[in-house]
């Protein structure tokens, strides 16, 4: 076994120095460890702002819903390298859900692991994200499928040195569930830990805040009068409402903007590796 030096030199693993730990990532680094087969055994990719199934809504009005768009955006998607189709026959057993790939068995990533319908994607990939920082694991967001459902966990990735699995739960025995080559089967976010418990969740009515109140309450009069608009239009009276576009655009319903406001989100790629592939068996 050789190991690489950061300028692509090599030397025997019995000559390195006894390792102390795991190599910290540094603050903003997204750190992907791969072994046998690179990067391509499971390629990652931010995850992109277009969903197919938008441009069938009615007026394609889900391309302007700015908070699915900016949801959809939220992490990177890693991609199944085979297509293959998965069927569950309804039992508990980790042998009632089979797995046919499309070509190439050996490099299918998924397979019934923990019985009771559910399909595992084992990632090939080791993360490392900085310091008190944890990995969000979950099913590519506003990308539903038919008969099965994401499963999402939360590694501690600062300093796991294990790869993990993306699970799905079918629902419907018998259901043919399609995954297909290039098709992304998880997303990762990386999530600040501790960050959500130091929430003080509390309720208070609208009246503790005016200009809130005010606002909400004008939002609700025009939304009406829009549903209004649109129902006489269906029937042959006048025109459709046009689009509220003021949340998009960062807008208060009277019109001031926001303080702060995104209408996208950009996430970099994943810098390539310049050196020579790992093939270290089971790593």
């Amino acid at each position: 076994m050789t190991s690489a030096h950061e300028d692509g030199r090599t030397q025997p693993a019995d000559d390195l120095p006894a390792a102390s730990g795991p190599r910290p990532a540094a603050a903003n680094e997204l750190v992907a460890y791969f072994g046998k087969g690179g990067p391509a055994r499971a390629p990652i990719v931010p995850a992109p702002r277009k969903r197919e199934w938008l441009d069938f809504t009615p007026g394609r009005s889900g391309k302007y819903c700015l908070p699915l768009l900016m949801a959809g955006e939220q992490g990177w998607e890693i991609c199944n390298p085979v297509g293959f189709t998965a069927v569950w026959d309804g039992g508990e057993a980790p042998d009632a859900l089979t797995v046919v790939p499309d070509g190439r068995p050996r490099e299918v990533l998924a397979a019934s692991i923990f019985g009771g319908g559910v399909l595992s994607f084992g990632v090939p990939h080791v993360f490392r994200t900085p310091s008190g920082w944890n990995l969000l694991v979950r099913g590519p967001a506003n990308r539903p499928k038919d008969a099965v459902s994401p499963l999402e966990g939360l590694v501690e990735t600062d300093w796991s040195v294990a790869p993990f699995t993306m699970n799905w739960k079918l629902t419907r025995p018998g259901a043919q569930v399609r995954f297909e080559e290039g098709e992304p089967f998880a997303m990762i976010l990386p999530q600040a830990r501790g960050t959500l418990a130091e929430f003080e969740p509390r309720w208070l009515p609208r009246s503790a805040d005016p200009y809130t109140s005010q606002e909400a309450a004008r939002f609700h009069e025009e939304r009406v009068a829009a549903h209004r608009q649109n129902f006489l239009a269906a029937n042959g009276f006048g025109e459709p409402a046009p689009l509220g576009m003021k949340y998009f655009k960062g807008q208060y319903p009277d019109g001031s903007p926001a303080p702060v406001h995104e209408t996208r989100t950009r996430l970099r790629e994943f810098e390539p590796w310049q050196g020579p592939a790992d093939d270290v068996d089971g790593a």
